[in-house]
């Protein structure tokens, strides 16, 4: 069908109506004249057309900047996560370089990337080597790309694939951190003096237990007061439901009326317009904006440098969650303490619930095992005095 043109009602400019392989495209020409328009519109047509042949070599592609962009459009940025996620397949990109085909990545190529990740640090001025769980992630990176691939439709064969058991890294055991004694209440005092504006997201935050993206990109319409439940995304896509408990409520309910769309935001302190980074920044003094991931960064560091959570007290913003999932397994005494932390943390496994929080147990586990020993010890004393007793009037 060709392209056509025709005034919209009220516009002052012609609309064009391009179709292209069975698909509709409707653009302004932002001309006057029909002649003009039809002129414009040709020039669109052509420009469209390009597009989207390039499209569709992109998603015949298997270079690794064309499949990491599939990846993410199909299945990272619909993760809990996606900014970790996003974060490794551009490093993915940048190591091995956009046009290289995924089907000629090896093993040794694999190794090579994990030696390379080794061999980095982090930190200016005391660097440190990067954990062995920070590489595995890039390793697993790379593998959920041959996954992806192996997963669709033309199911393709990589008969090179990297064998990856024999990448992983051993990992020592995590010990989840906690906010301990006075640092709870320094915390709450930091956040307060520098960012009052901030406090709500931290205090949803430390009372869920939730991923930081499913707090920091919250929004209205996942809060069903009606139903009394918050539905989010969860990792791997799962759908997930919060209560709306008191204490939760008490966090959100001020909030409404601040912003149409997201739930968390910040006040403007001054009126800016500035590049950062290839990003526009425009904010009018006293107006409301989403808070986002840079912003909650740069706040979040002066806040812990404020209480002295960096260095090697550091205590990053995923400890949030293992500070609540800590708490929570403490107050729950019994064989359910586990499952209700499951279920708190949306973990498929209750395994990953174990092996995160063993210590916990392991400490239940010892106050147990004292408890028996000291009721072993009251009946043996009173069994001693017992027969004391006995001894004692026999003889009288």
């Amino acid at each position: 069908m060709p392209s056509s043109v025709h005034k919209q009602k009220d516009s002052k400019f012609y609309q064009a109506e391009i179709w292209i392989d069975g698909r509709r495209f409707s653009r302004t020409t932002r001309r006057t004249t029909e002649r003009e328009a039809k002129t414009e519109a040709n020039r669109i047509e052509k420009e469209l057309k390009e597009k989207l042949g390039q499209q569709g070599a992109a998603d015949d592609s298997l270079e690794i900047n064309h499949v990491a962009d599939r990846y993410m459009r199909h299945v990272g940025d619909h993760h809990a996560g996606r900014d970790n996620t996003e974060r490794l397949v551009e490093l993915l990109v940048k190591y091995f370089g956009k046009t290289k085909d995924l089907r000629d990545i090896t093993h040794q190529d694999a190794l090579d990337l994990r030696e390379w990740r080794r061999a980095q640090t982090v930190g200016k001025k005391k660097p440190v080597s990067i954990s062995a769980y920070t590489v595995n992630d890039t390793i697993e990176q790379l593998k959920k790309l041959f996954t992806y691939l192996k997963a669709g439709k033309k199911k393709l064969k990589l008969p090179d694939e990297p064998t990856w058991p024999e990448l992983w890294l051993p990992e020592p055991k995590k010990r989840a951190r906690e906010l301990l004694g006075d640092e709870p209440d320094r915390l709450d005092d930091s956040i307060m003096e520098l960012r009052e504006d901030y406090w709500p997201l931290f205090e949803f935050a430390r009372a869920t237990g939730k991923r930081k993206m499913n707090c920091v990109d919250l929004e209205w319409p996942q809060v069903k007061w009606d139903q009394g439940v918050i539905k989010m995304t969860g990792k791997g896509g799962k759908e997930i439901e919060l209560a709306i408990t008191p204490s939760i409520r008490a966090v959100l309910w001020p909030l409404r009326g601040h912003h149409p769309e997201r739930v968390f935001t910040f006040a403007a302190k001054r009126t800016t317009d500035k590049l950062i980074r290839g990003k526009r920044f425009k904010f009018v003094k006293g107006e409301r904006y989403p808070i986002t991931r840079e912003g909650l960064k740069r706040v979040w560091n002066n806040v812990r440098k404020d209480v002295g959570l960096l260095g090697e007290n550091r205590f990053r913003w995923h400890d949030f969650r293992h500070d609540f999932a800590s708490k929570l397994l403490r107050s729950i005494p019994t064989a359910d303490g586990v499952k209700v932390v499951q279920m708190a943390l949306d973990h498929a496994d209750i395994s990953t619930t174990l092996n995160t929080y063993s210590h916990i147990l392991d400490g239940d586990t010892a106050k147990g095992i004292e408890l028996l020993a000291e009721q072993r010890r009251q009946r043996r004393n009173k069994n001693h005095r017992r027969k004391h007793r006995s001894g004692h009037l026999k003889t009288a």
